[in-house]
């Protein structure tokens, strides 16, 4: 079972969003999942257009990739974020306020860094998740 600590350093001040400044990780195994977009099983795009459950069905595949390893939410020790528009930033923001709590109970939410891309692998993607657990 892997030590993780999430923490905020003092000297750093608090963060500007649903994340944490570090994590300092102990583990015998990292999960290195690749950038999860909206697309099903059968590579349909979920969402086409919609921000919101785009975002929606790119942490469900995330959700199943930590699954498929036999680790959840509480093993998550990073996320990069690539959203293609600066103007869905605010719901992003959203989507972690009121899903984080759900998802990471105890209010430690892993680092996240968030890049602007021109785009994603195809065009009707919105927004992508590349995600680090440790076991």
């Amino acid at each position: 079972m892997a030590d993780i600590n999430i923490y905020n350093p003092e000297k750093l001040g608090p963060p500007m969003g649903q994340y944490t400044h570090v994590t300092r990780v102990k583990a015998n195994e990292f999960l290195f999942i690749a950038g999860m977009l909206s697309g099903d099983a059968a590579g349909n795009v979920i969402g086409e257009g919609d921000f919101d459950t785009q975002t929606a069905q790119v942490f469900k595949n995330v959700e199943a990739a930590l699954e498929s390893a036999g680790a959840s939410w509480s093993n998550v020790v990073q996320f990069t974020t690539y959203l293609v528009h600066s103007q869905d930033i605010p719901k992003f923001m959203e989507f972690r306020l009121r899903e984080f709590p759900k998802m990471f109970p105890d209010g430690k939410y892993p680092p996240n860094t968030l890049l602007m891309v021109d785009r994603l692998v195809k065009e009707p993607f919105l927004v992508e998740v590349q995600t680090i657990a440790a076991l």
